[in-house]
């Protein structure tokens, strides 16, 4: 049997939704790459009882391996090395030497602000530098060090990996941690798994539930596979883990989903649309620039289009043309169009699409309006009709309207998504 671990994030800023948890998936994510079962992931707020208790739940269940994240500062309410020494038995002990280096690290920051209340730093530096006796200590990032705790009873349990909370701080710091001997020996019962990724666009997940009884009668054996669906961005993911051995039970099942669904199977490789796109933007030497007017998603289009490094290389930019006024003056949109048609239209997509690529001088405009909401809908034109329209050289626009759920924000997101794909396939046919 696989090792098996859990995940503790501690912090009631995360609990309550201030801070969204980047932690917990990035550590599942390295789990899974040393093969071991992530079982668990508890979120608790800056309570020692809470913490304690989420450390027995994991316990209680045989696990090898509990993570937690946060709750390593130099304030009150950071505790969670304390709880984990009480946890694991083990007496709290002043690192010396730690403590030095949490001096060294934090001397530039005196010497910046000659008023701060020495003694207080002094307070805090012994406090993080107090730790669970016999843990193997890992060097601070930032000020916070990590800890590798084993339990000190001869009765076992999990050993518990100690993290700090800032992403910058525990990334680096796990690298360090799977180098000690204090984890290795917790993960001896690792296994290899692999990770395969289908993305899909264009139907709902209940197409793929039946494609899987499909190919459980055809003979696929699913039990040897881990498979998860997820709908994402307007997306199906389709993610399956499985250990070498069912290398050929993966391959079978991957052969029925292109057979079935060929048509919206976009990605085997778990390449996004986002990545797609921006390799056929460099590699179509008769396309190399885009640009974007967007209405209703006001600029989203062109941030999603830039969050990759090396964007410059091929957008343009975009034009937010909000108002019919900016439509307009900016993106050239004609006023008889929209008085002709409504803003909200194909015709005015169109347009947008034009005028992106006249305007900022690129080979492919993409143009998009539509009705966000909550309110402005009417019985032709409801809350979450969107029109996208994609230009490029001299072929006819690719021009559609989607009638997208949810609130706003779902349907902003979910219309750039649409328009990605458009642009995909728009490139894909040059």
């Amino acid at each position: 049997m696989s090792a098996r671990a859990g995940i503790v994030v501690t912090g009631t800023e995360v609990l309550s939704g201030r801070v969204s948890d980047r932690n917990g998936p990035w550590l599942a994510d390295r789990l899974r790459e040393l093969g071991v079962d992530l079982a668990f992931t508890a979120i608790v707020g800056d309570r020692p009882d809470d913490i304690e208790e989420a450390l027995r739940f994991m316990a209680d269940r045989d696990l090898d391996l509990v993570l937690t994240s946060g709750g390593l500062g130099p304030t009150a309410d950071d505790l969670t090395a304390e709880v984990v020494g009480r946890f694991q038995g083990r007496e709290m002990v002043l690192d010396e030497v730690l403590s030095e280096q949490i001096t060294e690290i934090i001397r530039p920051l005196a010497e910046r602000w000659p008023h701060l209340d020495r003694d207080a730093i002094e307070v805090s530096t012994r406090k993080q530098a107090t730790i669970p006796a016999g843990a193997t200590v890992l060097a601070p990032v930032g000020t916070a060090p990590g800890l590798v705790v084993p339990p000190a009873s001869a009765n076992g349990g999990p050993t518990v990996l100690v993290l700090p909370g800032p992403p910058r701080e525990l990334q680096p710091m796990w690298a360090e941690a799977v180098k000690t001997d204090a984890l290795r020996a917790a993960l001896t019962n690792a296994t290899s798994y692999r990770q395969g990724m289908l993305r899909l666009f264009g139907i709902p997940e209940s197409e793929i539930a039946e494609t899987l009884r499909v190919a459980e009668q055809e003979g696929v054996e699913l039990d040897r596979l881990e498979v998860t669906t997820c709908l994402k961005r307007g997306e199906i993911e389709v993610v399956t883990r499985y250990e070498p051995e069912a290398e050929s039970a993966y391959q079978q099942l991957v052969a029925i989903v292109q057979a079935r669904h060929a048509d919206t199977l976009f990605s085997q490789d778990g390449s996004s649309v986002d990545d797609q796109v921006a390799a056929l933007l460099r590699a179509r030497p008769a396309v190399r620039s885009i640009a974007t007017a967007e209405s209703c998603t006001g600029g989203l289009l062109a941030a999603r289009l830039t969050e990759r490094p090396g964007a410059s290389e091929y957008v343009k930019g975009g034009i937010v043309a909000y108002s019919d006024e900016v439509k307009i003056s900016q993106a050239g949109v004609p006023r008889a169009l929209i008085e002709a048609h409504g803003a909200v239209s194909g015709e005015v997509a169109q347009a947008l699409a034009d005028g992106a690529r006249s305007r900022l001088g690129a080979e492919v405009g993409v143009g998009v309006t539509g009705v966000a909401g909550p309110g402005g809908g009417t019985e032709d034109k409801p809350v979450g009709l969107v029109w996208l329209s994609v230009a490029a050289g001299e072929a006819p626009h690719m021009t559609r309207s989607v009638n997208l759920p949810g609130g706003r924000a779902d349907v902003r997101d979910r219309a750039t998504t649409v328009a990605m794909h458009m642009i995909r396939r728009t490139l894909a046919d040059r």
